[in-house]
This record gives structure tokens, sequence and C-alpha cells, in this order.
């Protein structure tokens, strides 16, 4: 193994995880994407949370091919993210060509049928922007007594008014869904959506942001820090935190309520 693969780490399975904002009625903060997983996934199953997944061996491949500064492992990331936002929702995002509503439709049955992204490319006339996906954060919670730890980079993307055809995949979402983050915070409040640890704290980071311009600025002053969830006692309870460098307002939860997986 070598360190161009995804294979290569460790100490986490790669990931990619998407946030993906639309611009929603006048005074209204900005929507995102989200999806409900299938309660018959073994990570996170029956959870709301953003499109992503796995960064495959192909999109190491196809990141080698790009002409970019970035390192290999983060283009990777980055075109992961490309891909699962195609294969998962149906939209088309960090790429410069003629994108329309047929268009991506048909992009996503080739990407389906290839299992990669490359060969969708030069069929649809198209090349990668990874620039356009913005590095937000990076969660790895190092935890032995999960089954799977992933090692997941999670970007934005801004789609502006969001005048896009959306589909989910039915073979690990039943759900896909814009809301805001303060709407998504509530339903979770409510009993309504569940939300996982790294998913709650980052729609309360999200929740701050009036415009994808103040997400961008965010991303500017605090960079994408790693986060790793430890444990602290606080006045004899047991709290599940974060880094209180990275831009989440909220840095901790109790333990006895705090959904890890």
């Amino acid at each position: 193994m070598t360190k161009n693969t995804p294979e290569a780490s460790p100490d986490g399975i790669p990931a990619a995880t998407i946030v993906i904002f639309r611009r929603a009625a006048e005074g209204q903060p900005p929507e995102l994407l989200m999806v409900t997983r299938s309660r018959s996934m073994s990570f996170a199953g029956g959870a709301a949370v953003f499109p992503g997944g796995r960064v495959d061996p192909a999109d190491f491949a196809l990141a080698k091919t790009l002409d970019t500064d970035l390192p290999l492992d983060e283009a990777a990331h980055r075109v992961a993210a490309i891909r699962e936002t195609l294969e998962e929702t149906g939209l088309v995002v960090g790429i410069n060509g003629d994108v329309d509503a047929e268009n991506a439709a048909k992009a996503r049955q080739l990407l389906l049928d290839a299992g990669e992204l490359a060969p969708v490319l030069p069929a649809m006339e198209w090349t990668l922007d990874i620039t356009a996906i913005l590095p937000f954060s990076r969660w790895f919670p190092k935890n032995e007594r999960l089954s799977r730890v992933f090692d997941t980079r999670f970007y934005l993307v801004d789609l502006g008014t969001g005048a896009v055809d959306i589909a989910v995949d039915e073979t690990e979402n039943t759900k896909l869904y814009w809301i805001s983050a303060k709407d998504a915070l509530a339903a979770a409040d409510a009993g309504e959506l569940t939300v996982i640890y790294p998913t709650r704290r980052n729609l309360e980071r999200l929740a701050t942001f009036e415009t994808y311009a103040d997400a961008e600025a965010s991303c500017r002053q605090f960079g994408a820090k790693m986060i790793t969830p430890f444990l602290e006692e606080r006045g004899g309870e047991r709290w599940l935190c974060i880094r209180d460098d990275a831009g989440y307002p909220v840095t901790g939860e109790k333990l006895d309520i705090a959904l890890r997986e």
C-alpha cells in the first residue's frame, strides 16, 4: 500500500461529506441539503446527515490526472465529495460545463453504471473544478470502541438559487430535503430528526451563518481543523467535547445524551 490509496490510512476510513447551500426566501437563512439514511445502514442508520461517503481508489486515480497544486490526498477527497453528491442526490457541483436537469440525470446514470466519475466527464464534456469545494472541517473520532472509524473531511459548496432537481439514492437513503440549520436543530430537539454528535455540532456552527459569504469567512478564519472528540468530567458528569478553537459555538454535550453513531 502507498500513501496515495485510501487503504493507506491505518487509523480511519477516508471519507468526504459536503454541505450544499442554496439561497432561501428573502430574509430567511440559507437552506442546506440533508439526507435521512436508511435504518439498514450500519453507520448512522436512520440519522439525518449531509451527502457523502468513502473516498474510493478511483477518486485517487482521477485526482492524479488533475492540474492542481493541492496534495493528492486533498484532491481525491474533493473528487469524492463531487462524485457522492451526484450519486446520492443528482446534483452537479464542482463542474465546468453545460449543466441542466437533463444533463445531470444523464450523468448520474452514467456514474451509477460506471461506478466512478472519470468516464462521466468526457462523456458529458465536463471538467472538474475542485476549487469550488471549500474545506470546512475534518472529523476523526479515533474511538477504539467503534466498529469502523471514519476520517471525514467536510466541505461547503454554494448552489446559489438552487433551482435544480434532486432525487434520493434509495440504496442508502430514504429521504432528501432542503432545510435550514436552525430548523434542523429544532426538528432534532422535537424528536423529528435523529442527528449524531458530529452533525449536531456542525449544524450549530452552520446556524450562525446568515449567508454563504459568512461561511466562507469562517473557513478563512478557522481553517479546516481536525476535530477529535474527547471525554471530560464536568461537575461529576462525563461530557463529550471538542476543541474550542475551530469555530464551533457549542463544544460539549453530556455523554449520556450524545448520539455518537
